[in-house]
């Protein structure tokens, strides 16, 4: 019983304690209370000037000329990278596929170029010089011209316009439209994946289209689907920026560009050995 009793007296003391601080906070004067925020005080620190308020410009600490304090994306950086440098056995032919760019991170340089070459003369090339600007974190748009030499044929000039990133789920990605002389257009569309089978061993599946709005009797192309090409590679990486590789190659004509070569006595489909190297600096 004692105990049942000390319990209950125990029980009203809180409630009273309870019912005594409400009413000391409804007597309070809330126009008192004064909220976080608002102005700074006078005499506050500027939060982007330097210590004590010296600032880059002003004070004992400025430096004469340009500004000397540059964040990461002001600066001008480069890069050269060798995608593709192999020797196709079928063709017994050397094919570059090389990429430089000179820039800041959102705007920069690009060149482009890739051919072949067979009895140590250069067979055909494809050079582009363009210009990129980064229109999202991993997409940039380019806008430039791309320049078509050719052994056997006609050379053809275009303007392009395209854009090179990383898609969704890492695919590499390059779309690029050119439009050309006499109303000529057409479309290039490139991707590629790399499959990390170890730190160090890399399967890298590749994929290349060209589309093309006239006939160029001239240098055997047709208009519509020009040609497929499918390939893959497997590297091993002795370094990030030195891996050589073997692959293979598989490539195939359609409409007229396939009617021309029949008519030139040359494959329409063909499947190529590779055996080359892939390099960045």
């Amino acid at each position: 019983m004692r105990r049942r009793n000390v319990k209950l007296v125990q029980g009203l003391l809180l409630a009273i304690a309870a019912l005594d601080s409400s009413y000391v906070l409804a007597q309070m004067d809330h126009g008192e209370m004064q909220m976080q925020g608002g102005s700074a005080p006078a005499d506050a620190r500027d939060p982007n000037a330097y210590s004590d308020g010296y600032t880059l410009t002003e004070g004992p600490y400025s430096q004469a000329g340009p500004r000397q304090l540059k964040l990461a994306d002001e600066h001008r950086f480069w890069a050269v990278l060798g995608d593709r440098l192999e020797y196709q056995a079928g063709s017994d032919s050397t094919l570059f596929d090389l990429q430089g760019w000179y820039g800041t991170t959102y705007d920069r340089f690009v060149v482009k170029t890739e051919g072949d070459i067979a009895d140590s003369r250069l067979q055909e090339s494809e050079t582009q010089l363009l210009w990129g600007h980064a229109i999202s974190t991993y997409f940039d748009t380019q806008l430039g011209l791309r320049l078509d030499q050719y052994n056997e044929g006609k050379d053809r000039q275009w303007i392009a316009v395209g854009t090179q990133g990383l898609a969704p789920y890492w695919f590499e990605l390059e779309m690029t439209a050119y439009l050309g002389e006499g109303g000529r257009t057409a479309f290039n569309l490139t991707s590629e994946y790399e499959l990390l089978l170890t730190q160090r061993l890399v399967l890298q599946p590749r994929a290349e289209l060209n589309l093309y709005g006239k006939d160029d009797r001239n240098n055997d192309i047709g208009s519509g689907l020009s040609d497929v090409s499918l390939g893959l590679r497997l590297r091993y990486e002795f370094s990030r920026q030195f891996a050589p590789y073997i692959g293979v190659e598989w490539t195939d004509s359609y409409g007229d560009t396939a009617d021309y070569r029949r008519a030139a006595g040359a494959d329409v489909s063909d499947t190529q050995f590779v055996a080359g190297v892939r390099f960045w600096f």
